[in-house]
């Protein structure tokens, strides 16, 4: 068997945005075989590399990465990859930013000083006669070249490969402004276009660390109880699956696990969203990352560190950055072709200008530098990712968790919602609803012989029985000689008398069974609810009700649904026509289907998505799976318990809370608000700067200027959608 070539993952240490991305893809796609054999992650800086074969090494691909102005190394997973970078490599690029800004200050000081005149310092032709001073010249290319240290690699490469990107554009505009002796305005561009690479840096920082925030959730220890009783501290990467583990009160749980001892209330809100403490005891189950309250917690580990409910969060959260969105894609679309076009145009500009307006080479020159500076993209390829990446942080912090960009936007666009009966609307577990007893019997009296049956069975209906006894304090005894009928109910004695227990099915078989009766278990099971009977030799005792619980929430999340856009909500359940119409009636659905395999639900899904295109399905994200991925966009429900949920799913709700489905869809539409406003200004100041060049109104700086306002609103903007969790919570959503 041929062997798998062996997958690389390399630190990329001045990636910080899709512009390094595309380079980088450009660079080595056909080193290992196309664009589908790379991955970037741009919150961590990492690129996993599979290449197609073993000739391709780790060596190769760093030697092709330093090519292009980029320095890369081997990921090490042992150590914090930012923490060991050298200084320079953490604060070069604000170090000469900062630089670069202090000496041009300095230089435009010296300049007003030894010329006595704030217009000769800022340019102007009649003030400085054509007289630049050497200090002031030495200083300002001091500036200069600390403005574009960090761009100069990548423009070589762009240069090299003849690929024109903003990086060469900036450099061509510096180059020409200090040809045609704008020593000032060189300065400025060069430390403004610096400027606004910092604050992209500093933008995809500001969304790292939020995803980081969920790697400071992990509890640093873990501690140990060995079969001896003694305890030790250790990190959880050293706990085996099915060591017993200590939690106090108020710390981190480090690990998974089901408690075997104590109990507490659990705050799960950094996994789930949920804001009320759960309470937890002997049997539950726990996450790491969430905090014990005040009780102490015995835990058996159920899954190794790596393998965690949070150690999937963020995994998951990191690659999400991989499946871009449309609207992302878009822009860079956009700019690749967008920039060239630039270029020529400018070109024009330079040899038509002259002999059409009859102006000078210098200002057909200048007019020319001042639209490549204008046209530079820089705002707009940031515009998307930022707000995509907060967008996802935010999401994830709120216990939805998306897979990426791609499923960011698909809420927004959802004409209709298939959403699964058993579970999802209702709470999956059957409670006892009526107790009515007959022939004199009292309600205590029945339950009680229903439990003292019941007992012996591990059946849902008969785990409701016996709750619903301990709950009203019934005492009794599990009853002798019980003999199961296949498929109709039970017989057993009960102090030495027979009583047995079936549904109506069974009463009408051993022909007990009054019209009365018959009316009455008819229009429960008409309502909904399924019928336990329960009788004696002689007579039938009474019967007692049951039903799947509707959530208290779904008949307000149904019309929150509807009020955020959603046309069509259809209920699909295997149950009977009966139960499944009123549920449906009771939470106020459009359609339901009841009595579907799971391949007829798949079918009620493609008819949706061919008539209403954008089909979402919720579902636990198990049994659901092959109507999910029919789907538009799968929803999976409680995925916390779940690793197959978060798996199978384009989008996981780590609670049973259903009121996230309203949140995600008005999230989803707010996310896609902000990219369009930021595309929308970023483009409007472009035309705007280009009217005012066009009337020799604009100049090289405030070109840069406005550019470098632009990213930064576009900046902030995105960055408002990590508070979309405090907004979520404002509202009540």
């Amino acid at each position: 068997m041929e062997q798998k070539p062996t997958e690389l993952i390399f630190k990329i240490q001045d990636m910080d945005c899709v512009e390094e991305v595309s380079i980088l893809k450009r660079e080595l796609s056909p080193l290992v075989g196309g664009e589908e054999h790379l991955f970037f992650d741009v919150l961590n800086r990492r690129m996993t590399v599979n290449p197609q074969t073993d000739e391709v090494s780790a060596e190769v691909i760093i030697d092709a990465i330093s090519q292009t102005g980029m320095r890369a190394e081997i990921w090490d997973d042992k150590k914090k990859q930012d923490t060991t970078a050298s200084f320079w490599s953490r604060q070069g690029r604000t170090l000469l930013t900062s630089l670069s800004g202090f000496i041009m200050g300095t230089a435009f000081l010296t300049h007003v000083y030894l010329t006595g005149s704030f217009s000769a310092a800022l340019g102007a032709e009649e003030a400085t006669n054509g007289f630049m001073p050497l200090p002031v010249r030495v200083q300002y290319l001091i500036a200069i070249v600390a403005g574009i240290w960090f761009v100069l690699p990548k423009c070589w490469y762009a240069l090299k490969r003849m690929r024109p990107d903003m990086n060469l554009l900036m450099c061509i505009a510096v180059i020409g402004a200090l040809c045609i002796d704008e020593w000032f305005e060189a300065a400025a561009v060069a430390f403004l276009f610096a400027f606004s690479q910092l604050l992209e840096a500093w933008s995809v920082g500001r969304a790292r660390k939020a995803v980081a925030a969920l790697m400071d959730l992990t509890h640093p220890i873990a501690r140990i109880r060995d079969e001896s009783g003694d305890e030790t501290v250790v990190a959880p990467e050293e706990v085996i699956i099915g060591a017993t583990f200590i939690i106090r009160p108020g710390e981190k749980i480090p690990l998974d696990g089901r408690i075997i001892k104590g109990q507490s209330e659990v705050n799960q809100a950094p996994i789930t969203g949920e804001s009320i403490p759960v309470l937890k005891q002997e049997d539950d189950e726990i996450f790491a990352g969430t905090i014990n309250g005040d009780g102490l917690l015995e835990a058996n580990c159920t899954k190794l560190a790596e393998n965690t409910i949070l150690a999937q969060i963020i995994r998951m959260v990191g690659e999400a950055q991989t499946r871009r969105a449309p609207s992302e894609l878009w822009v860079e679309k956009f700019a690749k072709i967008y920039t060239p076009i630039v270029m020529a145009v400018a070109i024009l500009i330079l040899l038509t200008l002259p002999t059409l307006l009859q102006i000078s080479w210098h200002d057909s020159l200048y007019r020319a530098l001042v639209l490549l500076v204008i046209a530079c993209p820089c705002a707009l390829v940031i515009s998307t990712p930022v707000s995509i990446v907060a967008a996802l942080a935010a999401a994830a912090r709120n216990g939805v968790l998306i897979k990426g960009g791609v499923f960011i936007e698909i809420p927004s666009k959802l004409k209709a919602l298939a959403l699964d009966k058993t579970g999802t609307l209702t709470r999956g577990k059957p409670v006892v609803t009526k107790i009515i007893p007959l022939n004199d019997h009292t309600e205590s009296e029945l339950l009680e012989r229903a439990a003292a049956l019941e007992a012996h069975s591990n059946h849902p209906l008969a785990v409701a029985i016996l709750d619903a006894a301990k709950e009203r304090q019934i005492d009794y005894q599990p009853a002798d000689s019980y003999q199961i009928i296949q498929g109709k109910g039970a017989t057993a004695l009960i102090r030495g008398r027979e009583f047995w227990l079936g549904s109506h099915r069974y009463l009408e078989e051993r022909k007990e069974e009054t019209a009365e009766v018959h009316e009455q278990l008819e229009a429960l099971s008409n309502a909904g609810q399924t019928v336990v009977v329960i009788g004696n030799e002689t007579h039938v005792c009474g019967f007692i009700a049951l039903a799947d619980r509707v959530r208290e929430t779904a008949a307000e999340v149904i019309r929150e649904l509807h009020s955020a856009g959603i046309e069509q909500l259809v209920m699909l359940t295997g149950d009977n026509a009966g139960t499944a119409q009123a549920v449906a009636e009771e939470v106020g659905m459009d359609r339901v289907h009841s009595e579907l395999l799971p391949e007829d639900k798949v079918s009620v899904i493609e008819s949706l998505v061919d008539e209403y295109e954008f089909v979402a399905m919720v579902g636990d994200g198990v049994n659901d799976a092959p109507a999910m991925s029919r789907s538009s966009l799968g929803i999976a429900m409680g995925a916390a318990g779940s690793d197959v949920a978060i798996e199978s799913a384009d989008i996981a709700l780590m609670t049973d809370d259903l009121m996230k489905l309203p949140w995600l869809i008005r999230h989803s539409h707010r996310t896609l608000k902000i990219i369009r406003q930021n595309i929308i200004f970023a483009l409007s100041i472009k035309v705007l700067f280009m009217v005012l060049m066009v009337l020799n109104h604009a100049s090289l700086w405030a070109a840069i200027a406005a550019d470098m306002g632009a990213s930064l609103l576009v900046i902030f903007n995105g960055l408002r959608l990590l508070q979309a969790q405090t907004i979520a919570r404002l509202k009540g959503v």
